[in-house]
């Protein structure tokens, strides 16, 4: 929790994230994940300071938990001087102990915030998904908060100007902004009408950009005019000399054997890789998020 200091910007954990987004849907599926159409709303998790605090942040809970499909898990919710925003305990359950920072008993609007990073602790505990290392699985845990449909409120409690700041949880604000745009994209949803932070709205708006970019690469057929020159120039070099790509290009082209130049891909939408062969015009469905894909090979 940076409160009061600098706050990281930028996308410094970008491929964590892409990777996370991937994992999300290889082990919920994209059934599952569809589930999770309907973000949390901001009445649900609404928190007045003239509500009792414990009573007002395990209804909170509750609601995090509902929305997350955990039906037989009670959180108990308590507070306490920490370095962290919060902390839970994964047990086995059904009962799980969540510490919040001392800080949200006067910042009560973040609590929802703070709750939503740990109850997806529990969800991601009880799936037995996680990744290496506690800075690795902290960006699963935010990325999956988000696009599961409860990170804008991570987001919106990015507040920052010349005298102070504050940013909850592991991603840059940017990173939060791109996650919710990947997640808007795929279910047609406009979060920055519940932004109550103008920084959280203009981070969204350069995540946007970024999760837009992702859509514009070759070989998609949105790609702009110089992307795709540089696709023919590495693909003519590719034919001639059955090489790899360019480093640092979002495609590489394979042999196949004795039949045509294959190209693999991230999709854009879950970063699994995709391989067709180099063809010319080419529609292909990601296996894994269903997304058909217009490209020009």
């Amino acid at each position: 929790m940076a409160n009061g200091g600098p706050v990281e910007h930028g996308y410094p954990h970008l491929e964590t994230v892409r990777a996370a987004i991937t994992a999300l849907y290889k082990r919920l599926s994209y059934d599952t994940i569809q589930t999770f159409s309907t973000s949390v709303a901001p009445a649900d998790v609404a928190f007045c300071d003239t509500d009792d605090l414990y009573l007002g942040a395990q209804r909170v809970a509750r609601e995090l938990v509902r929305h997350y499909r955990l039906p037989d898990a009670r959180l108990i919710v308590s507070f306490r001087e920490m370095t962290h925003a919060a902390n839970v305990e994964l047990a086995a359950g059904p009962e799980y102990f969540v510490e919040l920072n001392d800080r949200f008993r006067t910042h009560r609007r973040d609590i929802g915030a703070a709750l939503a990073h740990e109850v997806m602790h529990v969800y991601l505990h009880r799936l037995g998904l996680s990744f290496t290392g506690t800075r690795d699985n902290e960006i699963l845990t935010d990325t999956a908060t988000t696009y599961l449909g409860a990170g804008w409120l991570l987001l919106d409690a990015f507040r920052e100007d010349a005298a102070s700041s504050q940013k909850l949880g592991y991603l840059t604000p940017e990173e939060f902004g791109y996650v919710l745009a990947k997640r808007a994209l795929v279910f047609n949803e406009d979060p920055a009408v519940w932004f109550t932070s103008p920084q959280a709205y203009t981070a969204y708006v350069k995540g946007m950009a970024q999760a837009r970019h992702d859509e514009q690469q070759p070989p998609l057929t949105a790609a702009g005019w110089a992307g795709r020159r540089r696709y023919a120039h590495d693909r003519r070099h590719a034919q001639d000399a059955r090489a790899a790509s360019r480093p640092g290009a979002p495609y590489t082209f394979t042999p196949d054997g004795r039949g045509p130049l294959r190209v693999s891909f991230p999709c854009p939408t879950c970063h699994q890789r995709i391989r067709v062969p180099v063809r010319g015009r080419v529609r292909a469905r990601c296996g894994l998020c269903r997304t058909v894909l217009e490209c020009d090979t």
